[in-house]
């Protein structure tokens, strides 16, 4: 946990993908809105039954109206690093793994000094033995299960086979099979996490199980922009995992009072129809998944690419024309200091008419 940082909060967030049968466009879990939104196959219109079908539900979390970050708002699970996390505890958990460099995760191609400093940070130096890419994946899992009571964790009781197996989950070129365990367990344990962070530990320990921290690939890192969503501004870390099937799923009726599976493109057609409110992150990241209709493509997308790392993207934010455009590096507009306030009264635009070809930007209309 960096205790240095004096304007960010580091966090971690989990973009988990389920599989489910193809032209299966309803799920007991979905809201009026999203229903209401998107229509059922037997009412669809032309726009809509162009659209490919997808083999999978993205699982989204409704905040409470009473959040003080992005409240109502559909967001996948995830939430602030607790020091926990980096807890030196967690040593004796993966014990199995004391030899591998970061518990047995696959190595990142990308140079250090090009990493977010969110991965790249020397944690030793911060006083925890746990690396950071290791602490994160604990934190995006912990949060998860805490949020909606998914629990993605593997059995340590045949200690000489277990670096093998999860070696195997690395390599696999197939989602993860759900855990099947009992639901009055997952319940008592899940209360119990609720409490206090730390619990996720006395858990992994009394059901000899370890988080999968295998299971979870580098997807990407965003900060949130200045003076846009409140004082508040968190550095995350987002990692993205796909299961077979969608796991039993519950909201715990606090920080989130409703939940969702549904394709990346019901969600967007849900927000398009401003039916729904979701995050800038979570428009981009499901815009991606969009490119994906499949499970297994996806899986194996986000299983190539996690090697090469990710960069750090921070939105700025510039009107124009009535509405707002939230810039991302790579666009002509965006500041050489993104820390700098962007003056909004400014009519960017940009000397070199080739220029307009660099554009890596979303534009929020009304």
């Amino acid at each position: 946990m960096n205790t240095t940082l004096k304007h960010w909060k580091e966090a971690a967030t989990l973009i988990l993908a389920a599989g489910r049968k193809l032209g299966s466009d309803s799920l007991s879990s979905r809201t009026p809105a999203l229903t209401a939104a998107t229509g059922s196959p037997q009412g669809s219109s032309p726009a809509r039954s162009q659209l490919p079908q997808f083999d999978y539900g993205v699982l989204l979390l409704k905040r409470s109206g009473k959040s003080g970050f992005m409240p109502n708002a559909y967001v996948f699970p995830g939430g602030m690093v607790d020091s926990s996390d980096f807890s030196s505890d967690w040593l004796d958990v993966f014990k199995s793994f004391s030899s591998s460099p970061s518990f047995g995760l696959r190595s990142v191609k990308q140079p250090m000094e090009t990493r977010p400093p969110i991965f790249a940070t020397d944690r030793l130096k911060l006083g925890s033995p746990i690396p950071g890419e290791v602490a994160l994946r604990i934190c995006a899992l912990r949060e998860t299960f805490e949020e909606s009571g998914v629990l993605l964790v593997v059995s340590n009781k045949e200690d000489k086979h277990l670096l093998k197996d999860c070696n195997d989950i690395c390599a696999s070129d197939q989602p993860c099979k759900v855990n099947d365990m009992c639901s009055s367990e997952l319940s008592k344990w899940r209360d119990l996490v609720n409490q206090h962070p730390s619990n996720f530990i006395r858990m992994c320990r009394e059901l000899e199980v370890l988080p999968n921290i295998w299971a979870l690939h580098e997807w990407g890192n965003w900060l949130t922009p200045a003076a846009k969503y409140g004082a508040t501004r968190f550095d995350t870390a987002f990692f993205i995992c796909c299961l077979q099937d969608i796991p039993h799923t519950l909201q715990d009726q606090k920080e989130i009072v409703h939940f969702e599976w549904s394709s990346p493109s019901e969600v967007l057609q849900s927000y398009q129809a401003q039916d729904i409110q979701i995050a800038p992150p979570q428009f981009y990241e499901l815009s991606r998944m969009c490119r994906f209709p499949l499970l297994n493509d996806l899986h194996n997308f986000a299983h190539q690419r996690a090697t090469e790392g990710c960069e750090q993207w921070m939105p700025v934010f510039v009107s124009k024309d009535g509405h707002y455009i939230s810039l991302l590096p790579g666009d002509h507009l965006y500041p050489l200091d993104a820390s700098a306030r962007v003056d909004e009264s400014t009519d960017h635009q940009p000397k070199d008419p080739q220029e307009d070809s660099a554009l890596h930007r979303m534009e929020h209309h009304e």
